[in-house]
């Protein structure tokens, strides 16, 4: 006899919403989680982000205000209330992640989960058996292998900022670090920001690509495009970024790497000196074959006909 029916390593968006889904069906059902209820979308990715992104956007409203009429004066940013407010609202939705859990009957065991085996894991020395374990750990930024590395921070880290930084580097152009660029070039940061490939977005509509280049350096973001990092040093309180045939050097080097769960670099352009593996990794997206199959519309005509290819238990809870 197992302990729970279901057990899930990690409390993130997915882990939630299937354990969640699982109690509420009468199972026993359990998760685990290191570090907060919420993952990354909701603690250290979408909303946070959203939430920066709209304090920057005010600085554009007060620069066009004036072209209605408008007299803004002393206008003046406070990053820490910013990050604070931010804060106050992600306990909110970690709260509510909380409140999902328990109104389903899920129990929250705090704490990293190991396998032991195909059916336990050890969370804070305690061994718990399940018949069905879910792994959910979902993803983290991942940064290159070179000479000092550990002066960098991610995104994560990025969120969580004592004081707006008077000058930064950011590496990598895909679309976490584009949007970082824009919200700390919009709060007042010196940006510079370093991709290996002709502009930001690679893989992304040429179109989009070209009319977002040109706008970062409307923004007064300094976009340096075909940059490789070698190494990155410190000088006192500033920090140098050595680059292939160049140096950039910031006060902050914010490192911004897509979320994966592997560490395979993917923020980056494969050169004839690596050989690496690309992915694209979003909090809520599927794929156009996955949004087939689980359209309700389709599902509800699909069980109408007795469909046999429905998945398995789809089909017993018919």
């Amino acid at each position: 006899m197992y302990d729970y029916d279901l057990f899930t390593i990690g409390a993130g968006s997915g882990g939630v919403a299937a354990t969640r889904r699982a109690g509420a069906y009468g199972a026993r059902a359990a998760i685990c989680e290191e570090d907060r209820a919420g993952g990354t979308c909701v603690l250290r990715g979408c909303i946070p982000k959203k939430l920066l992104i709209y304090g920057a956007h005010y600085a554009d409203h007060f620069e066009d205000a004036v072209n209605y009429g408008w007299t803004i004066e002393s206008a003046h940013h406070d990053w820490r209330t910013l990050i604070d407010n931010k804060n106050t609202e992600l306990d909110r939705l970690n709260g509510i992640y909380l409140s999902i859990l328990k109104n389903n009957d899920v129990d929250l065991h705090e704490g990293r989960g190991v396998l032991s085996d195909a059916h336990t894991v050890e969370v804070n020395g305690k061994s718990i058996t399940a018949e069905n374990i879910l792994v959910a750990v979902g993803g983290w930024p991942s940064t290159p292998d070179i000479p000092g590395i550990e002066h960098v921070i991610s995104s994560n880290e990025a969120l969580e900022l004592p004081a707006l930084p008077k000058r930064m580097v950011i590496v990598g152009g895909g679309y976490v670090a584009v949007e970082f660029a824009g919200i700390f070039a919009s709060l007042g940061t010196q940006v510079t920001e370093i991709v290996r490939a002709d502009n930001v977005l690679r893989g992304f509509d040429e179109d989009i690509r070209a009319a977002l280049g040109t706008e970062l350096g409307n923004h007064g973001i300094d976009l340096i495009t075909g940059g490789v990092g070698d190494s990155i040093t410190k000088n006192g309180a500033e920090f140098n970024l050595c680059l292939r045939g160049g140096r950039a050097y910031s006060e902050w080097v914010l490192s911004v790497y897509e979320e994966q769960a592997a560490p395979v670099l993917l923020d980056a352009e494969p050169d004839d000196e690596t050989d690496q593996t690309f992915f694209v990794l979003l909090a809520h997206a599927v794929s156009q074959d996955s949004v087939g199959e689980f359209d309700p519309h389709i599902l509800r005509e699909r069980l109408a006909a007795g469909a046999a290819d429905l998945p398995e238990q789809i089909a017993r809870e018919r």
